[in-house]
């Protein structure tokens, strides 16, 4: 199996850009996520990422290569074929359902996503899909692919440039009885549409007297990726889920991907479904076919561990994983709790764990003032002191605004090792 790289838009406006420097050479082993070329407009330079692991099989643009087109392919890598790769770093392994028409393979978040889309596009007519190049483009990053071709332009319906216009029609269509799917092409944008989400479609429920319910989704890329900028590279999900009238998914794996976007699509109340931008081209364990659902609200023990409870979401669960991996070199035995769901918070699971270890520490790729670490160490004070032997920890990214050069965004995100040392600490400090 292989897939292309392709000339990315830098802009919606983007028509053509001028390859610089290839970063990875043909024959060259590749994660999701390294960085492989660096290209450029007249507007701005911007490095190029692998969205999934493989071998660079092909370079089909030279560098210094000019007006290439955008969406045109310009590298070939190569993928390993389902259940051949080597698992994920960390990686827990994923459930499949007790029921023969499953199978499990390993798929990546992006196709994971699509297949939830599609399988929910096919059951119910109800459900359609609403954002920037979801059609003709795919989607910018890409889980719409094929979607136009298969169910058509009624259904899968590029909007305008405007996030407050496509937020505001997929919040009336709801009203009316539809199920859309609002992407934003990043969740950065969904500032635009903030009083959609936050003063009609969360709070519709509640003003009509529970008359009017808002079954809508709004999904799309969140949180850091590489060298884009203090505009675009934000985690919005303490802002989502302080707002009651919400549901807040972030998940980390692919089954849990696809699991809980079914399950999202079907609420009747909106939900707010956040991707991480460096998950996407990542490789999980997936059942296949079936009606694979995961309920919304309720947290994964990822890794069961006796001594220190280690509490996280999205793409921190895979730090956390590997922290997790690095303290049991040293006999310390790290519990990892994935959250998948931010509001609500599946406390009783967090409970339960800190109620085994004495001590957490929480890792939360966001800012540290308001964020989903300050909430879940301030709900673990009041509702589990009895429990603690030790100050509860956080390890966030740091308060500032992202910086664009590469070794400064490195600080200012949170990293395994920060874990490990906060884990260690947790485990020497006494209440």
């Amino acid at each position: 199996m292989a897939t292309h790289v392709l000339m990315p838009a830098l802009s919606p406006e983007m028509k053509f850009g001028r390859l610089t420097k290839w970063l990875k050479r043909e024959g060259d082993r590749v994660e999701a996520g390294d960085i492989l070329a660096e290209i450029e407009t007249d507007k701005a330079t911007m490095e190029i990422e692998a969205g999934e692991a493989g071998v660079l099989e092909r370079i089909l643009a030279p560098e210094g290569a000019e007006k290439i087109e955008v969406n045109t392919p310009i590298a070939v890598i190569a993928r390993a074929e389902p259940g051949a790769a080597e698992p994920q770093s960390g990686a827990a392994p994923a459930q499949a359902p007790a029921d023969e028409n499953f199978a499990t393979l390993r798929i990546t978040m992006r196709d994971a996503l699509r297949e939830a889309l599609a399988e929910e596009m096919r059951r119910d007519p109800a459900v359609f899909v609403l954002g920037e190049e979801v059609g003709e483009g795919h989607g910018a990053p890409k889980v719409t692919h094929g979607l136009l071709q298969e169910f058509g332009a009624r259904r899968v319906v590029d909007a305008p440039i405007s996030e407050h216009a496509f937020a505001g029609l997929g919040v009336g269509a709801a009203m009316a009885g539809l199920r859309p799917v609002i992407e934003f092409m990043s969740f950065n944008f969904a500032l635009q549409a903030m009083d959609h989400i936050v003063n009609s479609a969360a709070k519709t429920l509640y003003m009509s007297g529970g008359a009017l319910n808002i079954p809508i989704v709004f999904r799309g890329p969140n949180g850091a990726r590489a060298r884009v900028g203090a505009q675009h590279a934000q985690d919005f999900s303490a802002w989502f889920a302080h707002v009651p009238g919400l549901k807040v998914v972030a998940p980390y794996s692919a089954a849990d991907a696809k699991g809980l976007l079914k399950a999202a699509i079907r609420d009747p109340n909106p939900v707010i479904f956040l991707e991480h931008e460096q998950l996407y081209g990542q490789s999980f364990p997936a059942p296949r076919g079936g009606d694979h659902l995961v309920p919304i609200g309720a947290a994964n023990i990822a890794r069961a561990g006796r001594d220190i409870t280690l509490v996280a979401y999205s793409h921190g669960v895979g730090l956390a994983l590997k922290a997790a991996e690095r303290l049991a070199e040293e006999e310390i035995e790290a519990e990892v709790i994935d959250l998948r769901t931010l509001r609500p918070l599946d406390m009783p699971t967090i409970l339960g764990s800190v109620a085994k270890t004495g001590r957490c520490v929480v890792v939360d790729e966001g800012w540290p003032q308001g964020g989903i670490a300050s909430e879940v160490s301030a709900r673990l004070m009041e509702e589990a002191f009895d429990d603690l032997d030790a100050p509860v920890l956080r390890v966030t990214g740091k308060d500032v605004p992202m910086p664009y050069a590469a070794n400064l965004e490195k600080l200012a995100l949170p990293t395994e090792g920060d874990i490990v040392v906060a884990a260690k600490k947790a485990l020497y400090l006494k209440t």
